[in-house]
């Protein structure tokens, strides 16, 4: 066999990409490759194979940023190389981490911005669950200054992400999900009262639920845990889903109190790429006051020179995302989220609007920014569907021309109840609506023509699915 070199400069010489070995015989997939390649052969190669991914702009289904600005890139490209752990090494990514955390405690109000604690994770999960941790820490302590038990802790929910429901499993917390009930597909405060007692370690609203898209009342449930506790004594601390929410009612509704305006919420989690516009892989989690953050989830670690405070899931993970964070906040500002994240809700009530037109369903929320994030869902009117579709069948349908606009069945008791959702992300334009729009009444007007014999079902269905 030719050495490497010779090889290579045979293909370069001789090959066309589509001509080359490795595009002739086809890509290895069970075993590791003996030889080496031409980088722009191999490139060639795994770029096709994207090509038959999803277009992520159509992808109506994620909540995850899918447009970022050509200097992000840029600068992402500038931090390929740095592990954000290593701040002895990466001083300056330290740094704007930090500085991160404190505009965010600043967005959400905290009495003492400058000294309060927070850091950045892979994701709004693995924030979640810093704030579980933090939640079930206090309450342990607590307990054990009083002398009683620790072993059963619960916390209490609305219908909630899985992120939550694998906190629940794998830190051993009873997870007390308030089953939906009719109309009523949020938590309320009449259900929260219900489940609490002195082993609740906290409940945690949701600011933009993923299946409906609402807020959940968090000034409600903190008023009405208030009086509970002048009642019994209970102090039942608040943490603050806000994946979504977080980065949207500061700008598009100030005057919505849910954050750290609200004494008993002591922490909040979101994720920057969603509608933090960051790319993907970075969440942020901020605690009220230092002292909320218990000091034994802090690790301190000798680490490459320099001893490193310490408290995500995580260790090594890039920096770029924080960096690209960082840009967005001083390249957009207040103004600047304002305007962008306004510009999504108005394209959402006008998706709302132009779909219950149609006369074939309900819109369930309508992309109200007071009330929820910039998205809508709508369910089939009973006996509306001419050609015994299913709304299964409408996001199949609509899969063929490129679009994800996933339809799902809604956690216990309403599994009965198939809704489908639009998220409507920056990039998400008017024109890009109304070609959904155009494909939507196609889709219906194809079933009324071609009556459906066998409905689809949720088993058979290739969309999305929130558990």
């Amino acid at each position: 066999m030719p050495p490497i070199s010779e090889r290579a400069h045979r293909d370069d010489v001789l090959d066309d990409i589509y001509a080359s070995t490795i595009l002739r015989k086809g890509l290895p997939k069970d075993r590791f490759p003996d030889s080496s390649n031409l980088p722009e052969n191999v490139f060639a190669a795994v770029r096709d194979e994207l090509m038959l991914d999803g277009n992520s702009r159509q992808n109506l289904a994620t909540f995850c940023q899918t447009w970022v600005d050509d200097e992000i890139r840029r600068l992402m490209d500038l931090s390929i190389d740095k592990n954000m752990i290593d701040k002895d090494e990466y001083p300056q990514t330290a740094e704007i981490e930090a500085r991160c955390v404190r505009m965010l405690a600043d967005l959400w109000n905290s009495p003492t911005p400058g000294d309060t604690m927070g850091c950045s994770t892979t994701g709004s999960s693995e924030a979640a669950m810093l704030g579980g941790l933090a939640m079930k820490w206090r309450w342990r302590k607590k307990r054990q200054a009083e002398g009683k038990s620790t072993d059963k802790p619960n916390m209490i929910c609305g219908p909630v992400q899985i992120c939550w429901h694998k906190f629940a499993r794998y830190f051993d917390v009873e997870l007390r999900e308030i089953p939906l009930e009719g109309d009523r597909l949020i938590m309320n405060v009449e259900e929260v009262l219900k489940r609490v007692d002195e082993n609740t370690i906290g409940v945690v609203p949701t600011l933009g639920v993923t299946f409906t898209c609402q807020y959940e009342p968090v000034k409600a449930v903190a008023e009405a845990l208030d009086r509970l506790q002048k009642e019994t004594g209970l102090d039942i601390p608040i943490h603050v889903d806000g994946a979504s929410g977080a980065f949207l009612a500061p700008f598009c509704a100030p005057e919505l109190e849910w954050d750290f305006r609200i004494p008993r919420v002591k922490s909040i989690n979101t994720s920057g790429h969603k509608f933090g516009l960051a790319p993907l892989g970075v969440g942020w989690v901020v605690w009220r006051e230092k002292s909320d953050l218990p000091d034994e989830l802090v690790f301190n670690v000798n680490y490459l020179g320099g001893n490193m405070p310490t408290f995500a899931l995580n260790f090594s993970r890039p920096g770029g995302q924080i960096i690209s964070q960082y840009y967005n906040f001083l390249r957009l500002g207040r103004e600047g989220y304002t305007h962008i994240h306004s510009a999504c809700y108005d394209t959402a009530e006008y998706l709302a609007a132009e779909i219950g037109k149609m006369g074939l369903f309900e819109i369930l929320f309508d992309g109200d920014r007071k009330a929820g994030i910039p998205a809508l869902a709508w369910k089939l009117k009973d006996g509306a569907a001419i050609g015994g579709y299913t709304l299964y069948d409408l996001a199949d349908r609509l899969r063929s021309r490129g679009w994800q606009v996933p339809a799902y069945s809604m956690p216990a008791n309403r599994e009965d109840l198939v809704v489908q959702r639009i998220l409507v992300r920056h990039g998400v334009s008017r024109d890009l609506a109304e070609l959904l729009l155009d494909d939507i009444r196609r889709a219906v007007a194809w079933f009324e023509q071609h009556p459906v014999t066998r409905p689809m079902t949720a088993a058979e269905a290739t969309g999305f699915n929130h558990n």
